[in-house]
């Protein structure tokens, strides 16, 4: 047995596009290397290093022993000092780097950054968005036009040039063949910037962003809710019996959130949606959240600009009988002709297809009798004049072979911005699926129509072995602790000043052939939905780790792993948000949209706990203020309404929980009104066994099921209108209690 043939590999990612590294020392239980890596970096970047420890085989692949993470922010300008790393104390095996932090005599460098991302000023170069160009020379070896590269400012990115050269043809009649042998020329980017013959070429491009980089709410959804809380304040005085008008501070905010799958879903949320409009409390309203097989009736609601003011009862009869036909023409060869003609259409484009797109066309063809031209942008109308309330979809970021309790990122959906809630990066909604670098729009791209993005939100097609374990029986920990990396936390050696923004030094120990090939297995998405990456060139904040909205939404292990996060990715991979839990309410955390009252409307299979009880635990562990629940003792008894009031938790807003249960229904045929004896077959609504009709697993629905469910769901709005009013008159209370006054 040989000794190791070791070598450092170096990687800095926010400072160089290349890996770096040392000569291999042969045969050597000690080696010493001995070498000088330069990087310059951006003090306001987080800059992680990473050393990576290999044993070269001539062979076979090389193996790689370990990585060390090190935040280069411990070391201070000026200083050079000399870390010991300790890797295996028991084995006394260490790494020492010797570190030194200089000023750079070029100026300093403008960002724009919201605390938690980075954006630096780019030259426009030939060089590093673009990939690779190629370029005709005229006569005169200049390129006929110009060519434009676009690069991270001091990323020691290089330009290389292949000059072909023509091979002399051979003189043999039947060699007509002529072969192309390229000539490489390699320019680092530091060398560009000190001639001055190339530099011409360069210039800073002094440009808005096209990405909105903060927390704040738009611009437009400001003006949305002032319009709208005009028409809350005269829905309240009516719905409360209010003597005096509110004023605006004294509107509450309220929001509606759906959740469920499916037809079922789409059935019953018609259905509460109904009896919320009949008590007219719809219109005291502001926002609606949806997740999976809610989108379906959300997206077709927003179809008409003013459907809260019209009678439901022609989009319910339309939803009815696009529920009960044979959905047998989606998987026709007509309908798969018009699949690959669309899915051809959009490749062309310019977007990244997956089969996941293909769902969304079938889900179209189910739910409409022909193609639907809306999009997202389009449900502006609904809301440019306060008339609706403003919808919100939700979703989830995720990474391939990542476990989705490992990472995960919200993703918020509305007619006027999609965006990061951790990160605070919007962009509009017209330009999701566009190409960007660094917050700038570079290649736009057609929107996508409706169908694709409920094909994403209701994406049953990218759940893992593991999420399926997760929504069995939320226990997975024994398979996930096989699907984790190695990561633990070493010391190095002086002691160095700590701050709190700092990372701590970790070591990555890669794991054995067997476990990384059942995290493969375990991990493995059959097909998510892929859009380019909008935070592409974005670079983390020093500080990021302790920005107050980053925290908030900070709950996985690679959030910890600014080198892991989203800036380099070139695609989002985005999937249905009930793989974590089954709830639509993130996005109404957020406190920039103070909401004072939750509707939370849950038609989802299984436990009609388990979905609250995931979003009370999770917000509690985020330090997100929300109602602490207690349904356990009701679990097999369920009432219709629920009211937690939050008074306990400073912040939280009141929260109305509907779960999905058939419990006075099957007495009464409305509040007050007793079934006859004819009646009381029409209140038995199978919503809970096996073969009942309104399984998440069915598309269709029959025209007498379909009724069954919508009257249920109306029923159960309509048969607690005092609790409802009861919150709306506490909300109300609240708000004129003044500041000063604890609530």
């Amino acid at each position: 047995v040989t000794q190791s043939d070791c070598y450092v590999s170096l990687s800095l990612p926010t400072a160089s596009v290349q890996h770096f590294r040392t000569k291999t020392v042969q045969n050597s239980k000690n080696p010493m290397w001995n070498e000088t890596f330069h990087f310059t970096i951006q003090s306001q970047v987080k800059n992680i290093l990473e050393l990576k420890v290999c044993d070269e085989d001539n062979i076979t692949q090389d193996d790689h022993l370990l990585t060390v993470f090190f935040d280069v922010s411990k070391i201070q300008l000026g200083e050079n000092i000399q870390l010991c790393f300790q890797l295996n104390p028991q084995g006394k095996e260490e790494l020492e780097v010797e570190f030194t932090m200089e000023s750079s005599p070029d100026s300093p460098e403008n960002i724009v950054t919201n605390g938690v991302l980075v954006r630096k000023f780019v030259f426009t170069v030939d060089g590093s968005y673009e990939g690779t160009k190629t370029h005709t020379l005229s006569s005169c070896l200049c390129p006929t036009s110009p060519a434009r590269f676009h690069y991270i400012k001091y990323n020691q990115s290089a330009l290389t040039v292949a000059l072909p050269r023509r091979r002399r043809l051979s003189r043999e009649p039947c060699y007509h063949t002529r072969t192309v042998r390229h000539v490489l020329l390699c320019f680092p980017f530091v060398f560009l910037l000190a001639a001055t013959a190339i530099s011409r070429g360069l210039s800073v491009v002094p440009r808005n962003l096209d990405a909105r980089l903060g927390f704040d709410l738009c611009t437009d959804e400001q003006n949305f809710l002032q319009n709208r809380r005009k028409v809350v304040a005269a829905a309240l005085k009516d719905v409360l019996h209010l003597e005096e008008d509110l004023q605006e501070h004294e509107v509450p905010i309220v929001a509606v959130t759906t959740a469920g799958c499916g037809i079922r879903a789409l059935t019953a949320m018609y259905g509460s949606i109904l009896g919320l409009q009949k008590l007219r409390v719809l219109d005291c309203v502001s926002y609606i959240s949806g997740s999976s097989g809610t989108t379906w009736t959300m997206t077709k609601l927003y179809e008409d600009a003013d459907w809260s003011r019209k009678d439901l009862g022609e989009i319910i009869i339309e939803a009815r009988k696009q529920a009960a036909k044979c959905k047998m023409g989606a998987f026709c060869l007509r309908s798969l002709r018009n699949y690959y003609r669309e899915l051809s259409q959009r490749t062309q484009a310019g977007h990244k297809t997956s089969f996941i797109d293909l769902w969304g066309l079938m889900i179209e063809s189910m739910l409409n009798d022909g193609k639907c031209h809306h999009r997202l942008s389009d449900q502006r109308r609904a809301v440019n004049r306060g008339q609706n309330p403003l919808p919100i979809y939700l979703a989830l970021n995720v990474k391939d072979k990542v476990a989705t309790k490992d990472f995960r990122e919200w993703v918020e959906f509305t007619p006027y911005e999609v965006g990061f809630l951790k990160y605070g990066a919007f962009i509009r909604a017209e330009d999701f699926g566009s190409e960007f670098f660094m917050g700038r729009l570079m290649k736009k791209l057609p929107e996508s129509r409706i169908c694709f993005m409920q094909g994403m939100w209701s994406s049953i097609f990218s759940k893992n072995l593991l999420d399926a374990w997760h929504a069995a029986d939320n226990s997975e920990d024994f398979w996930h602790r096989w699907t984790q990396d190695k990561v633990t936390e070493i010391e190095e050696q002086p002691d160095l000043p700590e701050k709190p923004y700092e990372m701590a030094t970790c070591m990555f120990t890669p794991t054995s052939g067997l476990s990384t090939a059942l995290r493969d297995i375990l991990t493995d998405r059959p097909a998510v939905s892929k859009y380019h990456n909008f935070l592409r060139g974005f670079q983390m904040h020093n500080e990021y780790i302790q920005h107050e909205h980053f925290k908030k939404w900070k709950d996985t292990s690679l959030d910890s792993s600014p080198n892991d996060l989203r800036g380099n990715s070139e695609h989002l991979e985005l999937v249905d948000a009930a793989f974590f839990f089954e709830t639509s309410c993130p996005p109404l955390m957020r406190p920039e949209r103070k909401v004072d009252i939750i509707i939370h409307l849950n038609y989802t299979g299984g436990s009609q706990t388990l979905p609250l009880e995931q979003a009370c635990r999770y917000f509690s562990e985020q330090g997100i203020p929300f109602p602490s629940i207690g349904l356990k003792h009701d679990e097999k008894n369920l009432k219709e309404c629920y009211m937690f009031d939050g008074a306990n938790t400073p912040g939280a807003p009141l929260l109305l929980y509907f779960p999905l249960v058939n419990d006075t229904f099957q007495r009464y045929v409305a509040p007050g009104m007793s079934r006859s004896a004819a009646e009381m077959e029409l209140g038995k609504v199978d919503i809970s066994s096996f073969c009942s009709p309104y399984s998440t697993r069915e598309v269709s629905l029959k025209a007498e099921d379909f009724n069954k469910l919508l009257k249920l769901t109306n029923y159960n709005i309509m048969n607690n209108e005092n609790m409802i009013l009861q919150a709306l008159r506490m909300a109300v209370a609240r708000k004129k209690q003044p500041l000063s006054q604890p609530m």
